[in-house]
């Protein structure tokens, strides 16, 4: 079973990547990048602190859990940083490459191995190990004593967190192709929240029992590739509003509470989105960033200062919008209108996930391992 999913991925992956070479030997040259020009530097950003934790893979997201920053490698190893000093306190080998972030609680953490493995830890050893019977790239979610995981089949499963024991598990129908990247699993109160297809789903945690479903995107188009319609990782969350995207198709907000679609926008992305009280960001597939008002979907603004940048999942912090590109550099733009203010470099490679805040200090990771820390003025 899991050598199948992983040549659903790599399917996937291939005629994706076949489909941009065709278009790319039929039609024009690959876009250039837009010209960054002098940096204006209105924000003032200084370096705190570097790290290097080993070569990342391209879907880990960096995890917050108090004060400290955990991540994982694709060597295999686990490593928690105290986010404002760097400082390791404590990393843990486990024995296989890793294609998952690091979920936890603080107290129990999990990944996911290249094999199909979910691995559950604590900062100085193994507790189980598990076999899912199929890939999963989404970072496990550890809450209420259970670890929950959202696999490339569409599968959910709940463990048991000390034990490992297999609670429940969900299956939908999965589509021929399905996407090589993170997607949704989160706890919005007493509710799990998941991504399948192009639907938000509501599960009783307890016993995988659906609450409510909600349609973000529907599968369209003439071949496999033009139909993914899987929703991505990188969700912005206020309380019970919660926005997501479906790849390339849409950006929508739910209420979680009732499972009620809230608005619903055609966008063309492939990333994550930030979000605070008043506004909604994403970057399109041509770099371009955007601003939908959370509360009607109704578009702020739009700026092209960054295209074809190969941008990420951008993070709020403050009035400032902050994102990395595949050059491996952040910017930090104004949440208001997406005009520059700043930016900053780390090490040329590709920033991987979202930036995330410990404190005051903002984090970035690079698809080298380098972990960038930087504080504003």
């Amino acid at each position: 079973m899991v050598l199948s999913v992983l040549r659903q991925v790599c399917r996937s992956l291939c005629v994706v990547a076949f489909a941009a070479a065709v278009a790319a030997c039929s039609g024009p040259s690959k876009p250039v990048p837009k010209e960054l020009g002098a940096n204006i530097g209105l924000i003032g950003v200084k370096s705190a602190w570097t790290a290097q934790v080993g070569p990342l893979d391209a879907t880990t997201q960096a995890h917050v859990v108090g004060a400290q920053v955990l991540l994982s490698s694709a060597n295999g190893t686990v490593t928690a940083l105290q986010g404002e000093t760097g400082r390791v306190v404590w990393q843990l080998g486990v024995g296989a490459p890793l294609v998952s972030g690091v979920g936890g609680d603080g107290q129990t953490f999990a990944v996911v191995s290249e094999a199909g493995e979910l691995i559950a830890l604590s900062s100085d050893k193994v507790l189980w190990r598990q076999r899912m019977g199929a890939l999963s790239l989404t970072t496990p979610l550890v809450a209420g004593a259970r670890v929950f995981t959202l696999s490339a089949d569409r599968t959910v499963t709940a463990f048991d967190a000390a034990s490992g024991q297999r609670l429940w598990q969900m299956q939908r129908t999965s589509d021929p192709l399905v996407l090589g990247q993170a997607g949704v699993l989160m706890a919005v109160g007493d509710t799990l929240v998941v991504g399948v297809a192009g639907r938000l789903l509501g599960l009783n945690p307890l016993n995988g029992a659906a609450r409510w479903e909600v349609p973000v995107a529907v599968s369209r188009g003439t071949n496999e590739v033009e139909r993914l319609v899987d929703l991505v990782a990188g969700v912005s969350r206020l309380q019970s509003n919660v926005c997501v995207r479906s790849y390339q198709a849409a950006v929508a907000c739910v209420d979680a509470s009732k499972g009620a679609l809230l608005w619903n926008k055609a966008a063309a992305g492939m990333t994550g989105l930030a979000g605070d009280s008043e506004y909604v960001f994403g970057t399109e597939a041509d770099s371009k960033l955007m601003a939908w008002s959370r509360s009607s979907g109704e578009r702020v603004w739009v700026s092209e200062t960054l295209r074809w940048r190969g941008l990420g999942t951008p993070l709020v912090a403050g009035q400032t919008l902050v994102v990395g590109d595949s050059s491996g550099l952040l910017h930090f733009l104004s949440r208001t209108d997406g005009a520059p203010m700043d930016r900053a470099s780390t090490d040329g490679s590709s920033i991987v996930g979202a930036p995330v805040l410990v404190g005051k200090t903002l984090i970035a990771v690079t698809q080298k391992g380098g972990v960038f820390a930087f504080r504003p003025e």
